[in-house]
């Protein structure tokens, strides 16, 4: 059985390095005969790899795309750089939520031997991701941590810190991880407060399983609380704009764990948005690069007309 095991990955790898071979030239490479291929073959099929094979003595094999995913085969180099790659798409969200790239960085570091599990750690600690613009970081180790116990569905205890840097214990049931685009959050019932909180990851400093069961009864759409929790931020100033662009156009925008939204016809979209100051809002309506009409207050309009005149000055 051994045997027969090492030689479908080492059929699958040559399948891989090119792509036909005839059944020959196969049966060369590995030392076996012709019977032994077609057999090991169908093994493979049976094992869901798409394989196609050309009928005649100039017929070949190669794969091709199978009805699931079948195993993969890595070495070691390619093992580490698929993990690297999968903690880049994680982190800067490329792949939409995130969430698969997690999922999947989290399933093939479980799997990884021990002397691969070490080089990785060792890389881990020498990489940094660059956040974009007002991105917080958030620590890979931690957010794997995370998606461990969201998958694991028992309770946890979370060490956390709130936006005024108070530090304190929850026990938690985790359910889900969000990415908003700028930052990861983790929508877990407080066990105390007997309430679904979110939980911005990077102010996670540590998590521990517990072998408790989670109560994951009536879960709620976790994307919609992050993005309730977000937009429901009270800010010191408000402003309301008008953007001459359909309500999905204007989402792309301004999603909607930055603004609300309302129809003002079927081309233009109200926006509400709130910020620290005038002057932050001001930057923020000029960074979207796009037409956009000052509703109100008229401290921030005159604060983006003061910011685009600065602008227009400084590249006369």
């Amino acid at each position: 059985m051994i045997r027969t095991s090492s030689r479908l990955l080492r059929l699958v790898s040559l399948l891989s390095a090119r792509p036909e071979w005839t059944c020959c030239e196969l049966a060369e490479r590995m030392a076996v005969t012709d019977r032994t291929v077609r057999r090991d073959i169908a093994r493979l099929r049976d094992l869901g790899y798409g394989v196609d094979s050309a009928p005649g003595p100039w017929g070949g094999y190669r794969l091709s795309p199978g009805s699931r995913v079948p195993p993969l085969v890595l070495d070691d180099e390619e093992a580490l750089a698929v993990a690297v790659a999968l903690r880049e798409a994680a982190l800067s969200g490329i792949l939409g939520t995130g969430q698969a790239a997690l999922a999947a960085l989290l399933t093939l570091r479980q799997s990884l031997p021990p002397r691969l599990s070490d080089r990785l750690s060792a890389l881990d600690g020498a990489l940094e991701h660059t956040p974009r613009s007002g991105e917080p970081q958030v620590d890979t180790l931690v957010l794997l941590e995370l998606a461990r116990a969201c998958h694991s569905s028992v309770r946890a205890t979370l060490s956390y810190r709130d936006h005024a840097g108070r530090a304190s214990v929850r026990a938690i049931d985790p359910y889900r991880l969000v990415h908003t685009g700028t930052r990861w959050y983790l929508v877990a019932r407080d066990v105390t407060k007997r309430q679904w909180r979110t939980f911005c990851a990077d102010r996670v400093v540590s998590v521990r399983s517990t072998t408790a069961p989670a109560d994951l009864n009536d879960p709620p759409d976790a994307a919609a609380l992050v993005s309730h929790g977000i937009a429901s931020v009270v800010y010191p100033v408000y402003t309301t704009i008008r953007l001459p662009l359909p309500l999905d156009d204007a989402l792309q925008k301004i999603p909607s764990t930055i603004g609300t939204h309302s129809t003002d016809g079927p081309e233009a979209t109200v926006v509400r948005v709130g910020g620290n100051s005038t002057d932050c809002l001001a930057a923020y309506l000029l960074s979207l690069a796009t037409p956009l009409t000052v509703l109100s207050p008229d401290e921030v309009r005159r604060a983006l007309v003061r910011h685009a005149q600065a602008l227009f000055t400084a590249n006369l």
